[in-house]
Order: structure tokens, then C-alpha cells, then sequence
């Protein structure tokens, strides 16, 4: 009876969470869609998306991408590192912001009640919103799968009510800057000002370079620097737009070659990119691709010697790369394998008639050959 109740049990908590990740999601999506193709549009399904959308999207986003610390920390290899770097994260945070801050306000308040500057700077504000979300979404891109393909689901919300706002708002902008009445020429001066419609568009477009440039400059003298929008995506490790290479992970024991290739200075030991091992990510530099790729030769070629450098390997590799703790202990390991380096790819060049396309293809992440020299 016990067992009976617990699956009953099991079975309704699982119903609820399909409900609340699922169908919550796709039912506001068609509401949205909907609201989008009426004439009059309904304010209640923007807000709910705003908000309960947000929610969803951050409870759906821990447990897909486990993400933690920066890309200078190490992590344990089920995890990534952060999507936006924590030290520019407020340079994405803020304009979002105030995006979502425009939108509601685009939604809500009729354009004949919202003075023409302060409008025009919602619709730049949504502009630039968009363009952060965008950014974004192809950010994550790459690590995107399955009940994450949800996280899109918001997006695309975000997109649609975000058209459907500045659509409307133009249309109402459009129609009293075309029959202005006389009430509205006496209380506005800026309105009288902007008389047609050619000239409304020209303050929206001035709205958001003035709101790109007032950005900027709080970036830079929030000492950020210009770039900081950008370094948000790009200092980073792991996802789409990352240009850095973080350190090995956690409980991570490799041999002396990967060791080397995380460890020393980048301007020695000249790493490349990431690949995998095991299935934990390494840092891979040619050094280690030749070393792996003279292995990969030697056992297709002679399975039987392979055995016996393998086993030397195994042995005497680990024991060294415990002792190689510091990056110019790592940067003298890599100079001394140096001639090793050159005597390998000598062979690889001499016997070896697609040298380079073997050497290119080690400790990549498409199943590839992974199991060789460390």
C-alpha cells in the first residue's frame, strides 16, 4: 500500500513539474501568438510572459547548464563555467533591464498618455534589449539540448511581444502625430514639433544611439571600459562566444603532456584550444596533438610495441606531471619534450601520408581516437 501511495505520489509530482515546464510555456506562447495577430491586443498574457516566463527560465537554466564560477576557476568536469562573465555581467543586466522596463511600459500605457522623447527612448531600449537577448541566445547555442531547447521557448516570447509593442505604439504615435487635436498642440510643445511622421522615426533612431552612448559612458566611467558589453560574452570559457581557456578541471589526473598544455604560460607552452579526454575536457596545445598523434600511428600500425610504450607511459607520465605545480615548472617540461616534439613529427612526416590530418583531429569531441599519449 506504502509502495502504491509513493508511486501515486511520484506520478502527480512528475504530472505537476511537466505541467509547470511544459505546459505553462507553450500555453502562453500560443496566447502571445494569438494576442499578436488581433487587432485589439490583450495586456495580461505580456505580463504574465514577463514575469512567469523569467521565473521558469532561471529555475529551467540551473539544472540544464550547471554552471559555476568564472572562466579563471576550476570547475568539476559535469559543470560549466558562467555564461557571462561576473565581473561584466551588470553591463548585460542593466540594458535587459531596462528593456523589459520600456516593453511593459510600451504595453501599458497608451502612446496619446506617453510624451513622444520618453517613448521613442522605450522603443530604443527594447532595441537594444533585443540585441542583448539575441546575443545571448546564441551564447548558450552550442550546449543547448533536449528540455533545454524550453530556455528558446522565452526568447521567442520576449521577441513577439517586443514586435507587437512597437507596432501598436508606432500605430498610435502615427495616427496623433497625423490629427493632432487641439488640446494636445496646447499641452505639448514637443508634439507640436513633430508633425510628421518621417520626423517621429528620425527621434526614435536618435533615442537609440543617445541611449547606446549614455551606456557606454557608464560603462567607462564605472571604469568597465567601451568593450565591457562585449568582454561579458567573450571572457568566458565553454560557450559560443568565449575567447578564454579556463584551467583543468576539478579531480582532473592527467599525465605530463596535459598537464604541460594547462599549466604553463600561455606565450610557451601556446595552447590551442579545448578538448576531451575520458570525457573531461582538457586543454589541448601541438605539442600534445603531435605526441597523441605519433601514439594513434604507432598503435594502428604496431599494436604490440604500442602496449609496451603505453605501459611506460603510464607508469612514469603520472608520477612526473604531480610534481609540475607551477606554470614555469610546465613551461620547462614543454621545452625539454621540445626535441621529442620534432623527432615525432619527423616520423609523422616520414611514414604517415595525411600527417597533419591526423594530428588535427586528436582529442576532439566528435568520438574521435582520445585514448593516446597524455
Amino acid at each position: 500500500m506504502e509502495i502504491a501511495l509513493y508511486k501515486l505520489n511520484s506520478i502527480i509530482v512528475t504530472a505537476i513539474v511537466c505541467v509547470i515546464a511544459f505546459g505553462v510555456p507553450l500555453f502562453l506562447t500560443v496566447w502571445n501568438i494569438k494576442n499578436f495577430i488581433r487587432p485589439k491586443r490583450v495586456k495580461l498574457p505580456a505580463w504574465l510572459t514577463v514575469f512567469i516566463g523569467a521565473v521558469l527560465y532561471f529555475l529551467l537554466y540551473g539544472p540544464v547548464f550547471d554552471t559555476t564560477g568564472d572562466w579563471y576557476e576550476a570547475v568539476f568536469p559535469q559543470q560549466l563555467h558562467n555564461s557571462i562573465s561576473s565581473e561584466y555581467a551588470w553591463t548585460v543586466i542593466l540594458p535587459v533591464v531596462l528593456g523589459f522596463a520600456g516593453l511593459l511600459t510600451l504595453i501599458s500605457v497608451k502612446a496619446e498618455k506617453l510624451p513622444p522623447l520618453l517613448s521613442a527612448i522605450c522603443i530604443a531600449a527594447v532595441a537594444v534589449m533585443n540585441v542583448v537577448q539575441t546575443v545571448f541566445a546564441f551564447q548558450i547555442m552550442g550546449r543547448v539540448h533536449d528540455i533545454g531547447l524550453m530556455l528558446y521557448v522565452y526568447h521567442f516570447n520576449i521577441f513577439v511581444l517586443s514586435i507587437s509593442a512597437v507596432k501598436d505604439h508606432l500605430a498610435q504615435q502615427t495616427e496623433l502625430l497625423a490629427n493632432p487635436n487641439e488640446n494636445e498642440q496646447n499641452r505639448s510643445w514637443l508634439r507640436r514639433k513633430i508633425k510628421k511622421i518621417s520626423q517621429y522615426n528620425i527621434l526614435i533612431f536618435a533615442c537609440l544611439f543617445l541611449f547606446i552612448a549614455v551606456l557606454e559612458i557608464i560603462f567607462i566611467l564605472s571604469g568597465q571600459g567601451a568593450d565591457a558589453a562585449i568582454k561579458a560574452f567573450t571572457d568566458t570559457a565553454d560557450w559560443t562566444f568565449s575567447k578564454q581557456i579556463p584551467p583543468p578541471p576539478k579531480e582532473y589526473k592527467g599525465h605530463y603532456l596535459c598537464t604541460v598544455a594547462a599549466g604553463g604560460h600561455k606565450k610557451v607552452v601556446k595552447p590551442l584550444r579545448l578538448g576531451t579526454r575520458h570525457g573531461a575536457t582538457i586543454i589541448v596545445n601541438r605539442q600534445l596533438c603531435i605526441a597523441n598523434a605519433f601514439e594513434d600511428y604507432i598503435q594502428e600500425k604496431l599494436p604490440r610495441f604500442h602496449k609496451v610504450i603505453r605501459g611506460a607511459y603510464d607508469k612514469y607520465g603520472y608520477p612526473v606531471s604531480k610534481h609540475i605545480t607551477t606554470p614555469r615548472r610546465a613551461d620547462a617540461v614543454y621545452i625539454l619534450m621540445k626535441p621529442l616534439e620534432w623527432a615525432f613529427l619527423i616520423f609523422l612526416y616520414l611514414f604517415d601520408t595525411k600527417p597533419e590530418q591526423r594530428i588535427s583531429r586528436q582529442y576532439r569531441y566528435q568520438g574521435e581516437n582520445n585514448g593516446g599519449a597524455r
